[in-house]
């Protein structure tokens, strides 16, 4: 019933703000960290204390971090992992820019030179490998 719940989360998740998405990733890099640890990893202009003691407790409320009590400070970490948030977010994507065809989506970064041919080769033999490894 937990996983279930928890797939159920992750399937509802809220698109991330990119001041969020930026305290995630920190959040993601220390695995657990203060709110002056994260503010100590943030780009200059560091935003105030407040601010990212807000963002965070806005991202608890969105169930995208938790939090172990020390008296009166808490330490934080995240309740989603940073392959369950891109896996989501790319899954939308692809269904709502690219009419949920994962070939659109190699067309397009080919066409914008975003891939080499030299990468599209190392796809297609992982692709192949992938295909080696199925049970017939």
């Amino acid at each position: 019933p937990i996983e279930s719940e928890r797939k159920n989360r992750i399937k509802n998740m809220e698109k991330l703000t990119n001041k969020e998405e930026e305290i995630m990733r920190v959040l993601w890099d220390l695995k657990k960290a203060f709110v002056k640890e994260v503010l100590a990893e943030l780009p200059q202009p560091k935003p105030h204390y407040n601010t990212v003691s807000t963002i965070i407790r806005n991202l608890e409320e969105k169930g995208y971090i938790q939090h172990e009590a020390f008296g009166k400070t808490h330490r934080y970490h995240p309740a989603v992992t940073k392959e369950e948030y891109r896996k989501t977010f790319m899954q939308k994507t692809i269904s709502n820019y690219f009419e949920n065809s994962y070939k659109n989506v190699v067309s397009f970064l080919a066409k914008e030179e975003k891939i080499s041919v030299n990468e599209l080769k190392e796809i297609i033999d992982l692709i192949e490998k992938g295909d080696e490894s199925k049970p017939e």
